[in-house]
């Protein structure tokens, strides 16, 4: 005997653990929905940054006549200081992945928010397999 749906949506949310997960080990944080705008909207904010900046650094990294690359060799020669080309190219590199890692961090820990009486859209596939 199968409980009606609303049974079944009551048995999923008493499977939420104490720390947040569910039985099947999703993590989400739900909070009032002007909160889960507000996080969304920022989260996605500084996401879409840091992976464009992280390029901006890439491509600093890789290309001699960059804009970048020349602001930054003219900020070091203006304090006394000319770094090597390889060295210059490899902190630009790092930062730049450093800076694309960052924004997709950013994005994975945003969509861990969720609002009141939405729903996790793997359950909404489970609940539509059985409806047919």
């Amino acid at each position: 005997m199968t409980p009606p749906p609303d049974d079944a949506d009551d048995a999923s949310r008493d499977s939420v653990e104490s720390d947040g997960s569910t039985a099947d080990g999703h993590r989400d944080v739900v909070v009032p929905m002007r909160l889960y705008k507000t996080i969304t909207v920022f989260s996605t904010l500084i996401a879409v940054v840091g992976v464009v900046v992280g390029f901006v650094l890439l491509d600093a990294a890789t290309i001699r006549l960059s804009l970048l690359r020349r602001l930054v060799v003219g900020l070091f020669r203006a304090v006394g200081v000319v770094p090597p080309s390889t060295l210059l190219s490899g902190a630009l590199a790092v930062a730049g992945l450093a800076s694309i890692a960052f924004g997709a961090g950013v994005y994975v820990l945003g969509t861990r928010f969720r609002a009141r009486g939405m729903g996790n859209p793997q359950e909404d596939a489970d609940e539509s397999s059985n409806d047919g």
